[in-house]
């Protein structure tokens, strides 16, 4: 099976402290219902745990959700594990509050799409459905 005919593989995951996941479980509940395989690590993840999980179930998309103000921290440290495994093609997601200052560096150090509050998840769909098709026509 090809990678245009296989199901797009996300990864959901709560990286550092921040105990709310209702957004990141809305976001799930989506891209499954579009019919991609999703799978949600749970709460309280560290990087490190997240770039295994993402390795372990061999995922397309990883989509950190972070409430905690830790963004700064957390998905460049997701990112750069990602890249060590040799999982630079692993389009990283993320969504939360994020400050308008640093959507730019995030956006530099690799991170395909952010979202904040109010997202509509179809617009989260039909970015992660083109950002993994750009990256399978490469």
């Amino acid at each position: 099976m090809s990678q245009t005919e296989r199901k797009i593989r996300v990864l959901i995951a709560k990286p550092g402290l921040d105990g709310h996941d209702r957004g990141a479980k809305v976001v799930a509940r989506a891209l499954r219902d579009a019919g991609m395989e999703v799978i949600y690590t749970g709460l309280r993840q560290t990087p490190e745990m997240i770039a295994e999980a993402a390795l372990q179930e061999d995922v397309d998309v990883v989509g950190l959700s972070v409430l905690s103000g830790a963004h700064m921290a957390l998905a460049p440290r997701v990112i750069e594990l990602l890249e060590a495994n040799g999982q630079d093609h692993v389009k990283v997601f993320l969504g939360g509050i994020i400050p308008d200052e640093d959507v730019g560096k995030l956006k530099e150090i690799g991170v395909a799409r952010i979202y904040g509050p109010g997202t509509l998840t179809d617009e989260i769909v039909g970015d992660i459905r083109k950002g993994v098709l750009e990256e399978v026509a490469r």
